[in-house]
């Protein structure tokens, strides 16, 4: 009986072990880089005890990886570019904060009895991350007075090895970009309910009227997303437009060792 009893904590022992083991799958997590999210928040001097939603508030939250500076200032250059207050984005985050609470100063000095406050709002999230891509989505609003406020969502594709963000001629093969048009157009044409023919004239904003892909695209394990955001393709109230390209569809196109070449099944 002792040896049977033995003998079953020995088998329980490597069953346990061999569950511990990782499948492929898992393996791709491996040697990926650590981050941990940082805040930053800031409000207006005139916002006394008023609740964050009833004052002029900047909050910002993102990742911050160790030992990769050029992944954390690609970062800081999309919020940056995407809320720049002049045209030109600033040099951090810390700046382009200051330098909005400033802009609501202003405003309040030339019309004191306005209650109207000022909103900037981003957030970064890391949506995938394995050792040869971190794929991240930056979403920010922005409210500076007016009929509404504008939002953004873009995308950072980082390759991990090459240490520089992903762009479309580095997945795809040389002369990809008119046979992916076509399929994204397909795609597209069936999301919105339209015919091979029908005019894209009247309803969106097209240049020449003709279907284009746009460069803000998102690297998933399914597929590829493009993302239209508000006022690109279509009128503010249409918000934003999704295109989502499984590789089934797009595998030929694919260059051979890229990033993208680990989904390809």
């Amino acid at each position: 009986m002792k040896n049977l009893c033995l003998l079953f904590f020995i088998m329980l022992g490597l069953s346990s072990c061999q569950w511990g083991v990782p499948n492929k799958v898992a393996e791709k997590t491996f040697d990926t880089l650590h981050y941990e999210y940082k805040v930053i928040k800031a409000r207006a001097a005139d916002c006394g005890t008023k609740p964050d939603s009833a004052c002029t508030v900047v909050k910002i939250n993102y990742p911050f990886f160790d030992n990769a500076k050029a992944l954390n200032d690609t970062i800081t250059r999309k919020i940056t570019v995407m809320f720049a207050m002049d045209g030109k984005p600033d040099s951090s985050l810390e700046l382009m904060t200051k330098k909005f609470l400033k802009s609501y100063d202003d405003f309040k000095k030339d019309d004191s009895r306005s209650g109207m406050f000022f909103t900037l709002e981003d957030s970064v999230k890391v949506i995938h991350q394995d050792s040869s891509l971190t794929a991240l989505q930056v979403s920010g609003y922005s409210y500076q007075g007016g009929a509404h406020g504008g939002s953004f969502t873009g995308f950072i594709n980082w390759d991990t090895k090459a240490g520089k963000n992903l762009k479309l001629a580095d997945i795809f093969a040389t002369g990809y970009h008119d046979k992916l048009t076509a399929v994204a157009e397909k795609v597209f044409r069936k999301n919105e309910k339209l015919s091979d023919t029908a005019s894209l004239k009247d309803n969106y904003f097209f240049k020449d009227d003709k279907f284009a892909i746009n460069d803000n695209f998102s690297v998933t394990p399914l597929g590829i997303k493009f993302l239209y955001n508000q006022y690109e393709i279509k009128p503010y109230a249409a918000g934003i437009t999704e295109l989502f390209i499984p590789y089934a569809q797009i595998k030929s196109l694919i260059q051979p060792g890229s990033v993208v070449s680990q989904f390809i099944k």
